[in-house]
């Protein structure tokens, strides 16, 4: 991870982010997984590419937030609890996914990539990150009992 990420993570209380190790996604991660989280469009892309079946379980980060935003606490209440009302979570996010309305630029679905960019732009992509992984979480949490 570069040293402004870790920078940034540090400063939300991230404790562990340089043993962050990328690793090139396969196939076979793609078919363990419940739900594939990315970035950017192109990297939704990517993953569709690799394994088409993974369009129903792949969204940009988002792109979920977004359309996890719009289901109604009694709707997230009416899933069962733990990971089997995760996975319902992302199954209603697919069946939501064309019926929500679009960000009003297709790129408001994308993170921006910081990557060797300036101090500004890592700052600028982890604004974008930050809400939308709130909402997921906060989400999630929900499913599972936490509130």
């Amino acid at each position: 991870m570069p040293d402004p990420q870790l920078h940034i993570a540090a400063d939300l209380g991230v404790d562990d982010a340089e043993q962050h190790r990328a690793r090139q996604l396969t196939a076979e991660m793609l078919g363990q997984a419940d739900l594939v989280i990315a970035l950017a469009r192109e990297h939704r892309r990517s993953v569709v590419e690799l394994v088409p079946r993974a369009s129903r379980i792949t969204f940009t980060l988002r792109e979920f937030a977004r359309i996890v935003e719009s289901v109604s606490v009694d709707e997230l209440d009416a899933l069962e609890d733990g990971a089997r009302g995760m996975r319902e979570v992302v199954d209603l996010a697919a069946r939501l996914r064309g019926s929500i309305l679009p960000p009003e630029a297709a790129e408001d679905d994308d993170v921006v990539d910081p990557y060797r960019q300036s101090l500004e732009v890592y700052h600028e992509s982890a604004q974008q990150l930050i809400p939308a992984v709130n909402i997921i979480v906060a989400s999630l949490r929900r499913v599972a009992g936490v509130h």
